[in-house]
């Protein structure tokens, strides 16, 4: 992502290593770490990703027939968000990351582009096979393109999060909570509040992360505010968090690859999501 800090107290960095709360066993198993995985691993096998790309396409092509109603949302410039949705009452309840990479050469954005658009693809599998709660919410999963800047010269808002931006402004008043995956697969992995982030979203987020047993991962603090793919939908008011550590070390760097995640990390954020989403669909 075109990560610009706004403000805030930055969290304590994350191990390089796999730490020992990390290597604990899950309370549940509703989320296929490995298919995340391999997902994870065929994105990077695409090479560089940047929106309006080739590669960028054909992943595109691939998670819209993966999706539950797979469908494009067009966007200026050729651009495609990619959306899938679970049948329920409104407000939706929208599950989302981004699946292109920032346009430098030999850039393959193992964790900052692949991760999420790898754990929200599991996560669609799942949910889609999960008892739908009696009256439960819509479920939506989009894929947003055109996260990153076409080119570091101009402001970030104005020239990046143009899927989010569309998104937001096309269905406004739709949207009663959005959660954004976007770095969710580094190897110790460890995510604080980012400070943009609903304060009450983040705290059922965090009880259900105890409920897995992935507590440690979503540690009790806070860090600096970023302008991301959940900004759009603040600004209207809607509760939204990103799931971003970013402390990442390979930031926008040609060693975001697969040497710097883990399917351990995935499992973690994956088994939380889950549990979290099952639960905001029950919400009326």
């Amino acid at each position: 992502m075109g990560l610009v800090v706004v403000a805030g107290v930055a969290g304590e960095d994350g191990a390089s290593d796999e730490p020992a709360a990390s290597a604990a066993k899950l309370k549940t198993d509703a989320f296929d770490s490995g298919r995340a995985w391999a997902e994870l691993r065929r994105q990077v096998e695409l090479g560089e990703r940047p929106a309006g790309s080739k590669a960028s396409r054909r992943l595109a092509r691939r998670i819209r027939r993966a999706l539950p109603g797979g469908r494009y949302e067009k966007l200026r410039g050729g651009l495609r968000n990619v959306v899938g949705s679970l049948p329920g009452t409104r407000p939706a309840i929208v599950l989302a990351a981004h699946y292109d990479t920032k346009d430098q050469p030999g850039f393959v954005g193992a964790n900052d582009g692949a991760s999420g658009a790898a754990a929200l693809l599991e996560l669609a599998r799942a949910l889609e096979k999960a008892p739908r709660p009696r009256g439960g919410r819509e479920l939506r999963f989009v894929f947003f393109d055109g996260e990153e800047s076409p080119d570091d010269e101009g402001d970030f808002y104005e020239t990046g999060l143009r899927g989010s931006k569309a998104y937001a402004k096309r269905h406004q008043g739709e949207i009663g909570a959005l959660v954004l995956l976007d770095y969710v697969g580094e190897k110790g992995l460890r995510i604080p509040r980012e400070d943009g982030s609903n304060i009450d979203l983040w705290a059922r987020l965090r009880k259900a992360a105890a409920r897995v047993g992935a507590g440690s991962t979503f540690p009790d603090e806070n860090a600096s505010e970023v302008l991301d793919d959940h900004t759009p939908f603040v600004e209207q008011g809607v509760p939204a968090i990103d799931l971003i550590d970013f402390t990442y070390d390979c930031f926008h760097k040609r060693c975001d690859d697969l040497s710097a995640v883990s399917e351990r990390s995935l499992d973690r954020v994956g088994e939380t999501v889950y549990a979290l989403a099952q639960d905001l669909r029950r919400s009326r």
